[in-house]
């Protein structure tokens, strides 16, 4: 009589079940799941690259470059892994090796949206501006739904001071996912530059509402409310961010309590 082996005890039904607790952010269990997949097929690239997410989620960053190494020398085709492995290079500051993994990932996908807005992010960390502009576009082109490209697109024409385009591409971003805080807040920044006090303040408090406990952005809601005159409320917003921990707020309240 032969014994009957489930799903579940297989390659994949590990790799499915670390997958699962992946997702809900159990990434000990995952690591167990994965460790289990390797054991029984120790040419399972797709369990050593999603063994890697887990380490690099729980700071592993040298057993997660282990395994994406080991997934790549397995299976040399699989774009995503190159992709993790860009995205572990890019935390570890290593941009030049990162862009290389992520233009072997789009080599390999050209379809691969994420890729492109990750290659341009770290691009323009290195100051290439214009190739940052054109991953972020041929991101957009790819999937025009990915608030992210637009909100990083965005954040690349504030640096280069295009207020106006800035501001319309957080737009977007926030068309996409009106419960984008951060789009919010760089939002209200370009309104500044543009001397939109009020819009900027609108903003501001849009960004609370979503976060809470935002301290910069009361911080930076009690200067715009001082600046239109309502040095109260002002007040209120920088001891607010004070209370969350933004200790530069200590500064302006002593100074404003002097006035």
């Amino acid at each position: 009589m032969f014994a009957i082996i489930g799903f579940g005890q297989t390659p994949r039904g590990h790799l499915n079940r670390g997958n699962e607790k992946l997702d809900i952010k159990n990434y000990i269990g995952a690591i167990e799941d994965f460790n289990r997949a390797i054991e029984k097929n120790g040419k399972y690239a797709k369990a050593y690259n999603n063994r890697g997410n887990a380490k690099k989620e729980l700071g592993d960053y040298s057993g997660a470059m282990s395994d994406y190494n080991m997934a790549i020398q397995i299976n040399p085709k699989l774009a995503i892994v190159y992709y993790n492995r860009g995205v572990l290079k890019h935390t570890l500051k290593d941009n030049i090796e990162a862009i290389n993994d992520l233009t072997l990932a789009i080599e390999k996908d050209r379809n691969y949206a994420t890729a492109y807005c990750e290659r341009g992010l770290t691009k323009s960390e290195l100051m290439d501006y214009n190739g940052a502009m054109g991953d972020y576009n041929m991101a957009i082109q790819i999937n025009p739904k990915l608030a992210i490209v637009y909100y990083n697109r965005g954040v690349l024409k504030g640096t280069l001071e295009d207020h106006i385009g800035a501001i319309s591409d957080y737009n977007i971003a926030i068309d996409i996912n009106p419960r984008y805080a951060l789009a919010y807040y760089n939002r209200a920044v370009e309104k500044i530059a543009l001397k939109d006090d009020v819009g900027a303040i609108g903003d501001f408090t849009l960004a609370i509402k979503i976060d809470p406990n935002d301290a910069t952005s009361y911080y930076n809601r009690g200067i715009e409310k001082i600046v239109l005159g309502q040095k109260d409320s002002g007040c209120l917003d920088l001891k607010k961010a004070k209370e969350l921990g933004f200790e530069k707020a200590s500064f302006l309240i002593e100074m404003l309590s002097q006035t």
